[in-house]
């Protein structure tokens, strides 16, 4: 049976308008990491970012791993505040279904690849902390954790006290998908950008969400 569902954040439940990866490393991470003598391009930490390579990788060029990503999220904070005073981040109006899903007794997650300050940063701009019983960004411990890895997901499910076929894990991307899957979990592909090959479900929308629940329910 049904008894709780793992939230991805970004781009499923809020959206950056106009963000563009490579302008935002280029203009905001690249200068950062400059001043603290860290030389890093785009094309090598777009790998890393998207666990091409594992972001221990970097160690071969004399970075600390952690260091870096402490760099990289506190830029990132600072871009994310800055967004959000501008009116760039925004959360989808389908969002207010998350009170339809506490209403069933679910157990609720949100389970970000950003970290958690970062990730708890937007959910508070727009309210949406106080459905969550869980959030989680990455760990700082385990740096290649974070989706299409399982761990994360994994970790969701041990704190919330549920087996992976007590769960389902809702998110836009084939990361969100695979982590799923490899802890055992179904997906929930949210297609808000494009269908994603793999979901063992699909839904316009998290008012689409809240009927397949009560299906399952």
């Amino acid at each position: 049976m049904l008894k709780g569902i793992i939230f991805d954040v970004d781009e499923t439940l809020v959206y950056y308008e106009g963000y563009d990866h490579k302008k935002w490393f280029e203009e905001w991470v690249k200068p950062e990491l400059e001043r603290h003598r860290i030389n890093l391009d785009y094309e090598l930490y777009s790998k890393t970012a998207r666990l091409e390579l594992p972001r221990t990788y970097v160690r071969k060029l004399g970075i600390d791993p952690v260091e870096l990503w402490k760099i990289i999220d506190a830029v990132n904070n600072r871009y994310r505040k800055r967004m959000l005073a501008k009116g760039k981040i925004k959360a989808f109006s389908d969002v207010s279904a998350l009170e339809e899903l506490k209403k069933l007794n679910l157990r609720l997650a949100a389970v970000s690849n950003a970290s958690l300050e970062n990730t708890l940063l937007v959910l508070r701009a727009f309210d949406l902390e106080k459905y969550f019983d869980l959030v989680l960004g990455k760990d700082y411990s385990n740096l290649d954790g974070v989706k299409p890895s399982p761990y994360l997901i994994q970790k969701a499910l041990k704190m919330l006290h549920l087996r992976p076929e007590e769960a389902l894990v809702v998110g836009d991307s084939s990361n969100d998908v695979l982590a799923a899957h490899r802890a055992g979990v179904k997906a929930v592909n949210v297609v808000r950008f494009g269908k994603v090959n793999g979901a063992d479900y699909y839904v316009k929308d998290l008012w689409e969400l809240v009927e397949l629940v009560k299906s399952m329910l």
